[in-house]
């Protein structure tokens, strides 16, 4: 049985009634809002997950559906001859075609369009990742960050981040960890190197900026590991800090995290302290807008998720 399409009739935005049955409730809403982070419902058929996992690897044998024209200087992307460590792929969803079907299956866009309460939700990026389970490798323990410091360049704060792992996914296999309600707090100030990847920094460092703007808000910092369920995800707003730890496992820890913009994000210069421009490595790929300033709506590289008339 087939759902409406969401106000305004696109039929490529249309959700079953089973579908329409998994989106957040207004309660769910007001639970992300407070918290800054979400678990879902089944969003992914164990099928879909199963494609993802085949799809990731081939990626990672080499198969492309496409590759970038250029390659923007901040790039995660793993290759087998950098060995076992935790490996991570950015713009998947522009290089491979099975691992972007899946990714772009409505439901999903309508899901981070309730929490963020959004009439566009539109694909930023998407990164593979791959934790091996080698409990002392460095690269697995990720540090606390929030995704908006790496998109300065972004005006909106709504945007979010969904987490969808490939299996069942629990603090053994070192899952995410979010700090609750921190996306409410303000920070005690900013540094350039906040701009730089959490791998690029000193894990000490970022465990003394979390303390800090805690202590800055009178928070309690309350860490919560998200146990997800295959064919579940989570989302987690762009300022709700987050990490992982080790994965004891014995199996790989596989997810992607696919990052989404809602429809009013667009590109603002963000100076640094010595004036130059804060980038993002969508600025060397994305088409121009008539000002010339990098377009985060170019279909290429940030596709149309979600869409209705109104939030």
């Amino acid at each position: 049985m087939t759902g409406d399409a969401p106000a305004g009739g696109d039929p490529r935005f249309a959700l079953t009634d089973e579908e329409a049955a998994l989106l957040p409730d207004d309660d769910d809403v007001a639970f992300y809002a407070r918290h800054g982070w979400f678990l879902t419902k089944k969003l992914l058929a164990d099928a879909e997950v199963d494609e993802l996992l085949a799809a990731s690897e081939g990626y990672y044998a080499g198969e492309r559906s496409r590759t970038l024209p250029v390659r923007p200087p901040r790039l995660a992307a793993w290759q087998p001859s950098d060995g076992p460590v935790q490996r991570h792929n950015d713009y998947v969803h522009v290089e491979s075609d099975p691992i972007a079907r899946i990714l772009r299956k409505p439901l999903i866009g309508a899901v981070a369009a309730r929490l963020a309460q959004a009439a566009e939700i539109r694909v930023f990026q998407s990164t593979l990742i791959l934790k091996p389970p080698v409990e002392g490798e460095p690269s697995n323990i990720v540090p606390w960050h929030f995704d908006k410091h790496y998109w300065s360049t972004s005006t909106s704060e709504r945007m979010l981040t969904a987490f969808i792992p490939f299996h069942d996914c629990d603090e053994e296999m070192g899952t995410l960890t979010v700090v609750d309600g921190s996306h409410q707090w303000k920070e005690t100030g900013r540094e350039d190197s906040m701009t730089r990847h959490f791998a690029d920094r000193d894990n000490d460092d970022l465990e003394r900026v979390l303390a800090e703007n805690a202590a800055y808000n009178g928070a309690e910092i309350r860490k919560v590991p998200l146990v997800i369920p295959k064919g579940h995800m989570s989302f987690h707003h762009c300022l709700t800090y987050h990490g992982s730890g080790a994965n004891r496992s014995g199996r790989p820890r596989r997810a992607i995290s696919f990052h989404l913009q809602d429809g009013g994000n667009e590109y603002r210069r963000f100076a640094l302290s010595d004036g130059s421009p804060a980038a993002y490595n969508h600025d060397v790929l994305v088409r121009r807008l008539p000002d010339g300033r990098p377009d985060y709506a170019d279909p290429a590289y940030c596709p149309v998720l979600w869409r209705a008339d109104r939030p």
